[in-house]
């Protein structure tokens, strides 16, 4: 039998906590993979959870509880080996040898490769499309299950979108894409062929324990020293790499406050120079008024969403603004005149306040 948990997804950067909506299947059912098993609820939008893998469903968290972002949830009880499988190793362990001649050793047989469809996914009732914002993977890089590939931008937050398996990556869909949910983004190519070469010889126990080994290799999480967008950006401006910064957030994650605190390590003391010291005057661009040239950048969906309300604000807001000029002399000399015996008699200061007043009235 082997254990998989299954936990709350980031699913946005400012959203720590999450309240469990509704359970859509019962504990002890079976449950298939990417079947949705619950809604997680959030003070933005409504996020469903799917089955990483198929196996008997064990909820740890109850509806109406509100957990943290990397909380543990429920579980998903597989089995790793069926006694089918098992059967022939044993029996080919076991049985003696017909003839005295060794037979000549036979590779293990390839087994074919699994290809895991990774999809956008639902982020939000309103939410209808997203906007590929970079991949931290190239094409052909090997990922590990959980392991950050992307991260994907909608007209109200940022997404991180995290490995589905273990395996080689073949992206489909390139940076700067605008994709609807559920459309493809990327495949993940799962193959066996290690395990199936260490089969034949393994005895029928150990075979039964290797995926629970696999799986905890990778229960590390991948949010140990990971960088949330916000964090990471902050840390670049500071010259300062993750692996040098501790992370409070849940599970180890580095947090926007760990990368805000952060302070670059002394650099190491150069070696003296004998040569003379050049010193680079730096390249000041000319303005773009003035013949420099210009760059367009593509606006993200969030900033589209932001120029499109305020331009709305704008227009169906009604703003008026209205400048009268007034000789304020002859106010300031009866100011002058009767200021003193005004707080005598009152004990407050004559300020200019009661005469536009009086004018307005």
């Amino acid at each position: 039998m082997a254990i998989v948990e299954v936990k709350v997804p980031t699913v946005g950067e400012s959203i720590t906590e999450v309240t469990i909506g509704s359970w859509l299947k019962k504990e002890g059912d079976s449950v298939k993979r990417d079947e949705i098993i619950c809604t997680l609820d959030s003070d933005k939008a409504s996020f469903d959870v799917t089955a990483e893998s198929e196996g008997v469903l064990h909820i740890k968290a109850q509806e109406g509880d509100v957990v943290a972002i990397g909380a543990l949830i429920c579980t998903l009880e597989t089995v790793a080996v069926s006694n089918e499988k098992v059967a022939p190793v044993v029996a080919a362990v076991a049985a003696p040898v017909a003839t005295p001649a060794p037979a000549a050793p036979t590779p293990a047989p390839a087994i074919a490769a699994k290809i895991i469809e990774m999809k956008v996914p639902t982020v939000g009732e309103s939410v209808t499309e997203v906007t590929i914002a970079n991949w931290n993977k190239k094409e052909g890089d090997k990922v590990q299950l959980a392991e950050i590939l992307c991260e994907l931008e909608s007209d109200k937050a940022t997404f991180e979108l995290p490995a589905e398996a273990a395996g080689i990556l073949h992206i489909v869909a390139e940076a700067g894409q605008t994709l609807p949910i559920g459309a493809l983004l990327c495949r993940i190519e799962v193959t066996s062929n290690e395990t199936a070469a260490v089969a034949p010889v393994a005895s029928a126990e150990s075979a039964v324990i290797v995926q629970p080994q696999q799986l905890a290799t990778t229960e590390n999480g991948y949010a140990t020293g990971h960088a949330s967008p916000s964090a990471a950006k902050i840390l670049e401006e500071k010259g300062i790499e993750t692996k040098d910064v501790a992370g409070t957030g849940v599970g180890g994650r580095i947090t926007q406050q760990d990368a805000a605190g952060a302070v670059a390590k002394p650099a190491a003391p150069a070696a003296a120079v004998t040569e003379p010291k050049v010193v680079s005057v730096p390249n000041i661009a000319p303005p773009l008024g003035a013949g420099g040239a210009s760059r367009r950048v593509k606006m993200t969906s969030l900033r589209k969403t932001i120029a499109r309300r305020l331009v709305a604000v704008k227009n169906e807001t009604a703003m008026l603004t209205t400048f009268n000029e007034v000789d304020m002399k002859p106010i300031m000399d009866l100011r002058g005149k009767y200021k003193d015996k005004f707080k005598e008699k009152h004990a407050v200061g004559l300020g200019f306040m009661s005469f536009f007043a009086k004018a307005v009235a």
